[in-house]
């Protein structure tokens, strides 16, 4: 089966460099460029595919925008691509759907194996780097929407966690606290298998997408909370 892509990026060059890897990779097809966030968007409704790259900053619609959209309707994942290893926008773009992060400085192997790690149904991030990324954007403020500051309604949606059981919320913790599922298994002392299970109730009965919605979810419903920094 062919995976199915689209990159989209303001920059030329940039962008067609993407396309030209992963065109040259057997089982990857490009099926459309695009320069902006809009024209992004018309070509995944186009065409269809299995995965978008989409540039953060873009004109006329931005990648969070464009992220929104494309994965609102379903059948596609997204990844996100950006210049900078944290970017303002990151938190944003996690929370409108997107599967996973790049920095365009990606090695080819790395963009090739992120596509295909996205299009099977699995998020690119290491649970421990969106862990770190949650932490960065709830210390300064910025990760509730509506510039909430992050933990404001952390009282509020813990009665979300009410759907779980007692072994999926404890699940959620230390998928929070970036465990792999072997460490999880190892902490619980039952099987990777079983941990799958429990991973996969969690995602289904909160309505995520992936680990990383996950990771992000324990932070805003208080399970998981950023010590305060030393003082001094």
């Amino acid at each position: 089966m062919t995976l199915r892509v689209v990159v989209a990026d303001d920059q030329e060059l940039v962008r067609s460099g993407f396309a030209m890897i992963l065109d040259a990779q057997p089982g990857i097809e490009v099926v459309a460029e695009a320069g902006d966030g809009a024209e992004a968007v018309a070509a995944v409704r186009r065409h269809a595919p299995d995965v978008a790259l989409l540039d953060i900053r873009m004109p006329v619609m931005d990648g969070i925008g464009a992220c929104r959209e494309i994965t609102a309707a379903g059948g596609c994942r997204v990844v996100m691509l950006t210049t900078f290893d944290i970017d303002e926008y990151v938190y944003e773009a996690l929370r409108a759907g997107a599967s996973g992060f790049l920095l365009k400085d990606v090695r080819r192997d790395d963009l090739v194996h992120a596509v295909r790690v996205v299009a099977r149904g699995d998020s690119l991030l290491a649970p421990s780097v969106a862990r770190r990324l949650v932490e960065q954007y709830t210390r300064q403020g910025q990760g509730a929407p509506g510039g909430v500051p992050a933990g404001a309604g952390a009282a509020a949606g813990a009665s979300r966690l009410d759907v779980l059981t007692a072994r999926e919320r404890e699940t959620l913790l230390m998928l929070g606290r970036g465990l792999s599922n072997a460490e999880i298994a190892s902490r619980m002392t039952v099987s990777e298998h079983t941990v799958k299970t429990h991973v996969g109730n969690v995602l289904a009965k909160l309505g995520l997408r992936d680990r990383i919605q996950a990771v992000i979810c324990a932070y805003e419903t208080g399970l998981v909370t950023v010590p305060a920094p030393p003082r001094g």
